[in-house]
């Protein structure tokens, strides 16, 4: 298993960073997230947006991972489900594949909260829980796969904004 953190601050306040955010795909700076589509979106008793999101993505997998899943098949979706507190000023994203599950899990969170001392900007942490499962090379793909979340974040972080 392998886990992955980041931090990044943006030099925008919470508002713009979360609109950004809740509105990232498609993006050019991201190709592999070729289609999004909501599932369910509602607004809580206390005021909190619900957002229940299907990500289709399309991965250029290398030759050892197809055929170690036996497929060429390279779309692969995920379910993400993220929560908007306007009162408290958190946006919370939690998001998982729900396609190779049998092969690998793979579990992120983001949360976008206001700096602390400079409420102008916006600290995004980032965190994501990779899990190659019954393959003895997993430690490998494992960290194929967290340079891969790694790259694509400090990607969307550059284009957000």
């Amino acid at each position: 298993m392998k886990i992955w953190t980041s931090e990044h601050t943006f030099d925008h306040p919470w508002e713009t960073v979360t609109t950004a955010a809740m509105q990232k795909y498609p993006n050019p700076m991201n190709p592999s997230v070729v289609g999004v589509d909501v599932l369910d979106r509602h607004v809580d008793p206390n005021g909190k947006l619900h957002s229940h999101r299907l990500l289709s993505t399309e991965w250029g997998m290398p030759s050892i991972v197809k055929s170690l899943i036996g497929a060429c098949r390279t779309r692969t979706y995920v379910q993400e489900h993220s929560i908007v507190d306007p009162v408290e000023k958190v946006l919370e994203l939690n998001s998982t594949n729900i396609s190779f599950t049998n092969l690998v899990s793979v579990d992120e969170r983001l949360i976008y909260k206001p700096h602390p001392e400079k409420p102008e900007k916006t600290i995004l942490t980032q965190e994501a829980t990779i899990c190659v499962k019954g393959v003895s090379v997993s430690s490998y793909l494992e960290g194929l796969m967290e340079n891969t979340i790694s790259s694509n974040a400090k990607k969307v972080c550059s284009q957000l904004l």
